[in-house]
């Protein structure tokens, strides 16, 4: 039915936009009939160097009529043909009428991601790149904490591949409709507009799954497309196969088994038979330290603030942190994004502490607290190795301070007994 009000819509508007040929008088008819003898009768678009060489070949009248109506005009100094347009579209109606509907694409440029100068590749970088360049289907699931470099990693595996990536964010609400597409207004007609999941198969693109574990059972629809034999589109009776180079990638803080820990809010068990159809899972970790660092001091030397001491006392910071929250010492970490953000902030306020202050404003007071007093001791020359000795030190003596101090208890509790 959406299909057929479509069609009826441009047959009744097939004379109302530009001129028909119908309206034009003996004198423009004429002229229409010169330009089809001088350039062809297949001849749908004119110009105006065109329309002057008729005028002057056979001394008739420059066609004002034609390049003042604005519903002809092209763009400049270029016009339709006036009847082109009714011939066009009934030239399109059988293809109208054999599809659904009017498909419409909203991709229409290169989608490859751009490279980052100041990227450094760690991890699993070269090994998603390998998988990407190869062009093969093989589904790549991707977990680790957050800010560890997932996304990016994928991303610039396809710049430096020149592959086009489509990123999709899922959230709990993402659903068919989102993914494969539907039904949208466009131009006061109603067209299906292809979603993200088709525009990747049929572009032969890797389709990038952000945030995957925050799906619900929504996501179901992509059990075809993760076993690489297209899908049956049954909104618009067609059946979709991807093109050479087609892949999914998908990244998660988790593996798909929920949070446990309540660190990351909204995330889901995802269906064991969907986890099952990514033939391969990479733990991506925080850079090492060395590796690290050279993040930072890229990030500070591109921003005009290089200083290799600064990004080093910051790593050595995180890696206090890290540890501490691994151990449970603190319920916050410090990623490798975040020291980026801090090394963005030092070349904007020109300021160190003020730098790491309002990058972790984010926190709870307490625990923003440490961590600004933690980089006092860095940058004062103290090692990881010593703050977390020392640290490990008051945790033991505290702990012998309660014991004592309990132990006093019981004695104390004993002798008012005896009395």
């Amino acid at each position: 039915m959406i299909a057929y009000m479509y069609i009826m819509r441009k047959k009744n508007n097939i004379n109302k936009k530009g001129l028909n040929i119908m309206d034009l008088n003996d004198k423009q008819k004429n002229f229409i009939d010169l330009c089809y003898k001088e350039f062809g009768n297949d001849l749908t678009e004119i110009t105006r160097q065109q329309l002057v060489q008729v005028e002057k070949k056979y001394k008739v009248a420059f066609p004002q009529w034609l390049v003042a109506d604005k519903d002809l005009k092209i763009s400049k100094g270029v016009y339709s043909m006036p009847g082109s347009v009714a011939k066009n579209v009934e030239t399109k109606k059988e293809d109208i009428e054999s599809q659904a509907a009017y498909i419409v694409s909203s991709l229409t440029d290169n989608v490859v991601p751009n490279k980052d100068k100041d990227f450094v590749s760690f991890g699993n970088y070269g090994d998603v790149k390998n998988v990407i360049t190869s062009k093969k289907f093989y589904p790549i699931f991707i977990t680790g904490l957050s800010g560890n470099g997932k996304t990016l990693a994928v991303t610039q595996a396809c710049a430096v591949a020149k592959r086009e990536m489509i990123r999709v964010n899922i959230t709990i609400e993402t659903d068919e409709d989102d993914l494969l597409g539907g039904y949208r207004l466009k131009d006061g007609q109603t067209v299906w507009q292809n979603g993200p999941v088709i525009e990747a198969m049929e572009r032969g693109a890797v389709l990038l799954l952000d945030e995957i574990d925050l799906a619900s059972n929504k996501i179901m629809c992509l059990q075809p497309i993760l076993e690489g034999s297209g899908i049956y589109v049954k909104k618009i009776n067609k059946f979709v196969k991807p093109k050479l180079g087609f892949n999914v990638v998908a990244t998660a803080n988790t593996k798909g088994q929920g949070s446990d820990d309540g660190k990351f809010i909204g995330t889901n068990v995802l269906n064991e038979a969907f986890l099952e159809r990514f033939p391969i899972t990479f733990e991506q970790q925080y850079p090492a330290a060395k590796t690290e660092q050279k993040i930072v001091a890229t990030k500070l030397k591109s921003a005009g603030k290089s200083d290799d001491k600064f990004a080093t006392n910051l790593v050595t910071w995180a890696d206090v942190i890290r540890k501490t929250f691994k151990d449970g010492g603190v319920d916050e970490i410090i990623s490798t994004r975040r020291l980026v953000h801090i090394a963005e902030a030092y070349a904007i306020f020109k300021n160190k502490m003020k730098a790491i202050e309002v990058c972790t404003n984010r926190f709870d007071d307490s625990t923003k607290t440490s961590f600004v007093d933690l980089y006092t001791k860095v940058d004062s020359g103290a090692s990881a190795e010593s703050i977390l000795a020392d640290k490990k030190a008051a945790e033991e003596a505290e702990i012998l301070s309660e014991e004592k101090q309990d132990s006093d208890d019981s004695e104390d509790g004993e002798d008012t007994f005896e009395v």
